[in-house]
């Protein structure tokens, strides 16, 4: 090992000091009153004042008292007590000027005026029915079809119509007549609004009608290749493929859809608003000897004049929006399981669908597929509503799997899953996003959001009730610890940004929709939903949830809705307390003060660049505090104080011995202890519980980013956990202090001095674990062996790095092919490329290419990132953008180049040279993807230039679609920088003092 021995003891008296070495931030305390009341007044030292402060002292108590006033950037915190207004108050931090999306008042203007800012279809025609047929399907050659829809719409329009307007994208529209009452009416001029995705039927006249009537239109498309609207995917069969089926030289290809958000006009002319639901027939006419899906099940197949061909016809649908239907034509095959439950008398059927070959890697989702399904029937108290469930795994996919009512669609990796051949933490990922997914069968299918800005309602409750049920088979597995460790802290990273959006955002058209489809709809959503059931008490909430269901069952509802179901439930005004949690921009920081027997708090708004404005700061969150506190930890009680309802409050009768804000960090915030307590917590670690651990270190690490604390805490608090043994709790120090030294990265000494930091930190740890795998394990433990063997290698442990070594030798040779364990390829391959130089990686990409697992590829692709020169760098990145990578993929790579230091420029190089002649071309079709590949590319900087430079480039370039990605990135870098520059020096000198850095 390179530093397998602990750093030299210091001298005694810089020893001595030690305990306030490590504190968060340099605080000084004077009690100047032991009256209750109390002041907080947080003000930053100058800059100036501690470098002259600085080179004043030389001896070695001096230099402890250098780091002591360095080591907290310049933080005082002033306890005094007020005669007039008993208040606690924190003083706001200088502003920087970094352009905002939304302030309070445009956010609250923005909501009321929500419904009158929507660009939507003419509201005096809506649709009931719609039944459609595919025919002169292209199975090759330019992917074309032919189609005709018929959609029964109710018109009323008293003062008569010369025009119908629909949604149509790529699409071309061959005819379209209209039968109102006893006349036909064809148009006789068609035309296209392709900004806004619209065909205009002219009908030359006007027609005086108000009533049912029926449109049919004729039309033809494209099956494309972008993974929206109807497209096809490609893919390696296994073993024998029908003749029909479509290929080229390399591939064959699979046909599906992806309607969501807006993608339904790509397929077919319709209404395409969540909101207009109604019902659907579907017919296709398919080669015999291949498989076509569709939300139904087949209702008869009917001869087709097409020799080889016949149309398959579906039942038809339950009343339900455009953007869940969906269908697939390929050559599939099944395994199958019933529900043990009983829906009207009869069992229902669960199928995992796949191409040729793979059927058996479906098994493990078809077997929590059927439990979850009586699961939710029973918990929300309303059956599953379909005959049939059907999970089709689609090569090509933006997304991770769209929950289509009765015919699921997910990428391979979120539904295979092969106990042989795959590593175990996709066994994890299937489980949930089988749950996810089934979830949206009632939550957004049975009960769709009214219109977009209302999206959470689908899918923050589809995240929740995903992991709820995912705890209910799996109770081994802490599932409430993934959650905090995962949805919570990814939801607090992006909502401390200015650029974040409130859960329910104003949407002004459906094509501004992909961009909401992010951390704040998906995870702040769901985190807000686990504070709520927890202050009503699941009981209560699930009851509630129930009764919101059963009320809007096949229809569509409202954030109100919701408020009102749970309020009855509960017997609480709902709205009154979780409104701006809702549709308010960001989330608190909750700042604590002491004095004895009590504790002063006060709530902010948080934000990541520590400088949150007056104007900013409005909002004054009900905030359920989770207090508990008692002479130690194990007999520590929840406090009578419930929830902080104003801007700050002083606590009487909190006994100090111990005490805790956020049990298990229930409530959406972050919380700011004084240092000295953050110190006690650390030290009262093996008496709390994951959750609290994880929320502990993500605050320290949060607050230190921000401002609030130092890095030096931070470092002086994760120190402790060397000992610590659960794979939730390391996963979020790992997380934490990589992000640490990913943004110091740019200064040589420090970056050398955190790796060694790291290297001790985990050292004991991987030893304790080791490379065997046994009979019996838990399924953590697993996952706790591949975090720290890769971690390990990583910043060069060197027995770890030695046996990865040994091991990718035997493995890439063909001596060994089982001297890998399936779960530590991720962490053997990244080794071994970043020590192994061209040829390892040279060997990661034979790997890539030959692969024959599901997850295979994507390991790969995160491995190859660990490259360590810029000419390996650029060399994957044409890799990358080549057709070896498919583009649902090519983000994969490009996440790990950007964490890594070493050659992180090169991917903004390469966007920044490539864009119009590589990058763009390649996904611009997908604008999902698009988005996804920048803004995980070239969020991980921390230079204030390079941000100027992206922000350059892009600007007199269109981006609607991925604009809202791109001010996410200028926003993060830009507090990194901030970070970066502030913090730089005050780690160095904790570093030195600590043996770190000579």
């Amino acid at each position: 090992m390179r530093h397998h021995s602990s750093p030299p003891a210091p001298p005694r008296s810089l020893r001595s000091l030690l305990p306030s070495l490590k504190l968060a931030s340099l605080i000084h305390v004077s009690r100047l009153s032991s009256r209750p009341n109390l002041w907080i007044k947080i003000s930053p030292r100058p800059v100036s004042c501690r470098k002259n402060y600085l080179t004043s002292l030389s001896s070695t108590a001096a230099a402890a008292k250098r780091f002591s006033s360095s080591t907290t950037r310049a933080t005082e915190l002033h306890l005094t007590s007020r005669v007039q207004r008993p208040r606690l108050a924190v003083a706001q931090p200088a502003a920087l000027s970094v352009q905002k999306r939304f302030c309070q008042s445009e956010v609250t203007s923005s909501f009321t005026n929500m419904a009158s800012d929507r660009d939507i279809l003419p509201s005096w025609a809506k649709p009931s029915h719609y039944a459609i047929s595919l025919y002169d399907i292209e199975f090759g050659g330019k992917f074309g079809y032919k189609g005709t829809v018929n959609i029964k719409t109710k018109i009323v329009k008293d003062d008569g119509f010369s025009e119908l307007v629909l949604n149509a994208h790529q699409l071309k529209v061959h005819s379209a007549e209209l039968k109102a009452g006893d006349a036909t009416k064809p148009a006789n001029h068609i035309s296209y609004d392709e900004k806004r995705q619209r065909v205009t039927l002219d009908f030359g006249e006007k027609i005086n009608y108000s009533g049912d009537a029926t449109l049919e239109v004729k039309f033809e498309g494209t099956i494309n290749n972008i993974m929206a609207g109807f497209y096809r995917s490609k893919y390696t069969p296994k073993g024998e493929v029908p003749a029909s089926v479509a290929k080229d030289d390399e591939f064959h290809y699979m046909f599906s859809t992806q309607f969501e958000a807006c993608d339904a006009r790509r397929a077919f002319p319709c209404f395409d608003e969540p909101n207009l639901k109604a019902t659907f027939d579907v017919e296709i006419e398919v080669p015999k000897d291949q498989v076509a899906l569709s939300n139904m099940p087949e209702k008869e197949t009917k001869e087709s004049k097409r020799d080889g061909f016949h149309t398959v016809v579906f039942e038809t649908t339950p009343i339900m929006s455009t953007y869940l239907l969906a269908w697939a034509i390929g050559d599939f095959e099944y395994v199958e399981a019933f529900t043990e439950r009983k829906y009207n008398g009869k069992s229902i059927p669960v199928r995992v669908y796949t191409t040729r070959g793979l059927k058996k890697q479906g098994e493990f989702a078809l077997d929590n597929c059927h439990k979850i399904v009586d699961y939710f029937s029973e918990v929300f108290q309303v059956d599953y509503p379909l005959p049939k469930v059907d999970l089709l795994a689609v090569h090509e996919f933006s997304h991770g799997a769209m929950e289509n009512w009765g015919l699921i669609t997910y990428r391979t990796t979120a539904l295979l899953f092969d106990p042989e051949t795959s590593a175990d933490s996709y066994r994890n990922r299937v489980a949930y996003v089988v749950a996810h997914e089934l979830a949206h069968q009632w939550f957004g299918n049975l009960v769709t959001m009214d219109w977009w800005s209302e999206l959470w309602l689908n899918e923050g409750f589809a995240t929740w009730v995903g992991w709820f049920a995912i705890d209910h088979l799996y109770p081994d597995w802490n599932v409430w610890g993934q959650f905090v460790t995962d949805s919570v802290q990814q939801a607090f990273a992006l909502d401390a940004l200015r650029t974040s959006h409130p859960i329910e955002v104003p949407v002004y058209d459906g094509l501004e929709v992909d961009q909401i489809f992010d951390h704040i709809s998906y995870l702040k959503g769901s985190s807000v939903i686990r504070m709520l059931s927890a202050h009503l008490g699941e009981k209560v909430f699930l009851q509630g949830v129930a009764d919101y269901l059963k009320a809007h069952q096949y229809s569509n509802a409202t954030t109100n809705d919701l408020w009102s179901a749970l309020s009855k439930a509960s017997g609480q005004d709902v709205s009154s307390f979780m409104d701006f949690w809702v549709r308010k921009i960001g989330f608190p920081v909750v700042t604590v003060a002491e004095e004895p027997g009590q504790i002063g708090i006060r709530q902010q708004r948080f934000l990541l660049a520590g400088d949150v404005k007056p104007e900013e700061d409005s909002t004054v969150w009900w905030i359920p505090l989770g207090l508990h506190a008692g002479s130690s930890p194990s007999t520590a009680s929840a406090h009578e104080m419930g929830a902080l309802t104003q801007k700050e409050e002083t606590i009487r009768n909190v006994d100090d011995g111990f005490y805790q804000l956020n049990k298990n960090l229930t409530g959406f915030y972050r919380t700011n202890y004084p240092p000295e307590r953050l110190v006690k917590l650390g030290e009262s670690r093996h008496e709390l519980s994951v959750q609290d651990k994880i929320g502990i270190i993500g605050d320290a690490y949060a607050n230190s980013i921000a401002g609030f604390g130092s890095t030096a805490g931070l470092l002086a608090l994760v120190e402790k956990f060397q000992d610590e043994s659960d794979y939730l709790v390391w996963s979020q120090i790992l997380t934490n202090i990589g992000n640490v030294r990913s943004v110091l990265s740019g200064s040589d000494d420090v970056s050398d001095a955190l790796r060694k930091y790291h290297l001790k930190l985990i050292t004991s740890a991987v030893e304790k674990v080791g490379w065997e795998f046994k009979d019996g394990e838990g399924f953590l433990t697993g996952q706790l062996r591949a975090s720290l063997i890769l971690s390990a290698g990583l910043v060069g442990h060197k027995a770890t790095v030695d046996e990865a070594l040994k091991r990718f030798e035997a493995y890439t040779s063909g001596s060994d092919k089982w001297a890998i364990h399936p779960s530590l390829r991720r962490a053997v391959f990244g080794i071994a490329v970043k020590n192994g130089g061209e040829s390892a990686y040279k060997a990661v990409q034979k790997e890539y290419l030959s692969t024959t697992s599901i997850d295979g590829k994507e390991i790969c692709l995160v491995s190859l990132g660990r490259v360590q020169t810029p000419e390996l760098a650029q060399d994957f990145l044409k890799f990358i953008f080549s057709d070896k990578v498919a583009t649902q993929d090519k983000h994969s790579g490009t996440i790990a180049l950007a964490n890594n230091s070493k050659v992180r420029p090169e991917v903004w190089k390469y966007v920044r040279d490539n864009w119009d002649q590589t990058v763009y071309p390649a996904l611009s079709g997908n604008l999902v993807v698009l988005e996804r590949f920048l803004r995980f590319g070239l969020n991980k900087f921390a230079d204030d230039k390079i941000a100027d430079d992206i922000a350059a480039f892009f600007k007199n370039k269109d981006t609607r679609g991925y604009d809202k990605g791109l001010e996410v990135i200028d926003d993060t870098i830009r507090s990194y920088a901030k970070y970066a520059k502030r913090d730089e020096a005050v780690v160095r000198e904790w570093l030195k003092a600590n043996n770190y850095l000579s």
